[in-house]
């Protein structure tokens, strides 16, 4: 059981580091853009928020409970990354300030956000189930990985920022600016490219 689960969580860990996966890295560099390194506690309970909704969705999809059109959601999750992005525009001063209210905002989004992202991650998990072992904890396993992934994508950002900001004097105000327009521009390609279109 354990070389299974450590299996899946390896499955997991390494999906959202694929290439394929950029569009869910882009969400994590639009939702974690207004953090620094000193908000490290802030931002490890928003990217926990964003696997708890995604691993609600993806759960069902991979039971089955829930269909969905595979298009919409790949047009979903750019939407998902193009508001995060605006998001963080009308937040600048309040990025700043560090209000709680902005952490609280942002943890409810990435919730419902997460959601969306569960089913764009289904579709893949269900091509690696197996067929007579538990699904339960292979589905665990992906999500604790997808986890541990997520949070080192992150303070690989936090430390860049900290590096751009301390070491490279760039005023935080700009820093938040260029990766979330950055992130914008792309999910508005993203969201070109899909099959709506």
């Amino acid at each position: 059981m354990s070389s299974v689960f450590y299996t899946y969580l390896q499955l997991g860990f390494h999906h959202i580091f694929n290439l394929k996966a950029y569009d869910h890295m882009l969400f994590l560099f639009a939702l974690c853009a207004i953090y620094t390194l000193s908000d490290w506690r802030k931002v490890l309970a928003l990217v926990t928020s964003f696997t708890i909704g995604h691993s609600i969705t993806l759960a069902l999809s991979t039971f089955n409970i829930i269909k969905f059109d595979t298009g919409l959601i790949e047009f979903l999750i750019p939407v998902t990354i193009f508001i995060t992005c605006v998001t963080n525009f009308f937040k600048l001063k309040g990025a700043a300030s560090k209000q709680h209210t902005i952490f609280s905002m942002h943890n409810l989004m990435a919730i419902f956000f997460g959601l969306v992202h569960g089913m764009g991650f289904s579709n893949y998990l269900k091509a690696l189930l197996g067929r007579n072992s538990d699904t339960w904890l292979q589905l665990l396993a992906f999500n604790v990985g997808i986890e541990l992934g997520q949070l080192l994508i992150v303070f690989i950002l936090l430390i860049v920022a900290a590096l751009m900001l301390n070491l490279f004097n760039a005023k935080r105000r700009d820093w938040i600016m260029v990766l979330s327009s950055a992130a914008a521009g792309i999910s508005l390609i993203l969201m070109m490219e899909t099959s709506i279109f």
